[in-house]
């Protein structure tokens, strides 16, 4: 192949050249992304500043808006923990029923999102198959901030699952035995060994299973109970504000919702970033 049509500092690409692929990339993500978020932002702002600032600060706005972020937390957080479990062992071990585990993993991905609300109310209602066994002790799951929680759970968890098992599956276990040669302890070794490596990966699940919870509308309106003040989603909040043709208010509350969670993100991918370039510079030096 002739040189002139590739010089030796630019390598062949199967794609083409960066002026295409970024023009179709920006074109992209402007029409799927960043025009609907700038008509939420055009339309919040007929808004005064004083009827923007009554919009997204009453009450009962402020009540939605701990309820959605501190489930989706909470529920974020146990994906995690249970989460780097399960991709454990399903990366790990070999037992009967793997290949059918593995696969209901994705149950929450394939699952229309209200079918899995009305499944998970039908099984957590006092009459239900699990809520019946909770309802002596005066527990109660469904039509509660604690349905809301079980449902955030529920469709959070593969995010966590997913993104460690890549991670998992390459990981060396020689790092593993050469920390048993060196005495290290199981837990030693788990803190200072395993964690580290997988540390990214499970930040990125944590990440994708608190945006997902704090978005979630299908499946926790039917478990919630929605009631003001009480088991009601920011969501939901803004549903109603449509269905009231007010559509301002509504884009007002997903501008709030869309700028918290951004932050969010955005230091959770921080940390992310700060952790891989502590762990990495501890690496070259051989600590």
């Amino acid at each position: 192949m002739s040189t002139a049509l590739f010089p030796r500092w630019r390598k062949p690409s199967a794609l083409p050249g960066f002026g295409l692929t970024m023009g179709y990339t920006v074109a992209y993500l402007s029409l799927v992304v960043l025009v609907p978020l700038l008509m939420v932002f055009i339309k919040a702002s007929s808004l005064d500043v004083a009827s923007f600032f009554s919009a997204v600060s009453s009450p009962r706005v402020l009540a939605s808006y701990r309820l959605t972020f501190g489930l989706s937390l909470a529920a974020a957080v146990l994906n995690a923990g249970f989460g780097f479990v399960l991709a454990w062992v399903l990366v790990r071990y070999t037992f009967p029923g793997k290949r059918f585990v593995d696969a209901l993993i994705d149950l929450p991905f394939a699952l229309p999102t209200s079918v899995a609300g009305i499944v998970l109310a039908a099984i957590y209602a006092p009459n239900g198959w699990i809520g019946r066994w909770f309802a002596p002790l005066a527990i109660k799951i469904a039509f509660t901030p604690l349905g809301i929680f079980v449902a955030l759970t529920f469709i959070g968890l593969p995010f966590v699952v997913r993104t460690l098992q890549p991670v998992l599956e390459v990981f060396e276990r020689e790092q593993e035995e050469a920390a048993a040669c060196l005495g290290a302890t199981r837990w030693q070794t788990l803190r200072h060994v395993i964690l580290p490596a997988l540390l990214p990966a499970l930040l990125t699940g944590f990440a994708l299973a608190f945006a997902r919870a704090v978005g979630e509308y299908g499946s926790v309106i039917f478990i919630a109970g929605n009631l003001p003040m009480v088991s009601e989603v920011t969501s939901l909040l803004i549903v109603t504000k449509l269905e009231q043709y007010d559509y301002a208010g509504a884009a007002a509350l997903a501008v709030v919702m869309l700028v918290i969670s951004f932050l969010l993100l955005l230091l959770i991918n921080t940390l992310q970033w700060w952790w891989q370039r502590r762990h990495a510079g501890r690496s070259a030096s051989g600590v």
